[in-house]
């Protein structure tokens, strides 16, 4: 039993001696990642002296709302009276906008209503200053589809 060194067999099989690094590379970045995360993090705290108790009710009235109603026609409604004219849905606008304390105003468009009429309700809202606004009833326009 003897080992054959320096041969020039080409037929014998020879082992690679040199060692895997792969396995050792990949447990290494294994416990370098769970290193990283068990490191507990820096955590900035801020103090802040809280109010204690419960706060006092507030004297302000309850806001006004004002609904602006477009039907599947395209009429207009205030609060549940028809508005003639544009010319009056501006004077409506621009008295609410006058007041001391602004009301709310809800704009309530019909599923069927012309995008053009709702755009013009909204555009003469703003032009006028009411800071207000709301749309309301946008629901009905998620079941269509």
């Amino acid at each position: 039993m003897g080992m054959n060194i320096g041969s020039d067999s080409t037929t014998e099989d020879e082992g690679i001696v040199d060692i895997n690094t792969t396995p050792l590379i990949d447990v290494m970045l294994v416990l370098l990642i769970m290193l990283i995360i068990t490191i507990p993090l820096q955590t900035h705290s801020v103090s802040i002296d809280l109010p204690q108790g419960n706060p006092p009710p507030s004297s302000a009235p309850d806001p006004v709302v004002d609904t602006v109603a477009i039907d599947f026609d395209n009429t207009i409604t205030w609060n549940g009276e028809p508005v003639a004219d544009d010319a009056d849905l501006q004077a409506r606008f621009r008295d609410a906008a006058a007041q001391p304390v602004q009301p709310e105003m809800h704009i309530h468009p019909d599923r069927l209503a012309s995008y053009k009429v709702v755009a013009k309700v909204l555009a003469d809202a703003q032009r006028l200053g009411v800071s207000k606004l709301g749309i309301m009833g946008s629901d009905q326009f998620m079941d269509a589809q």
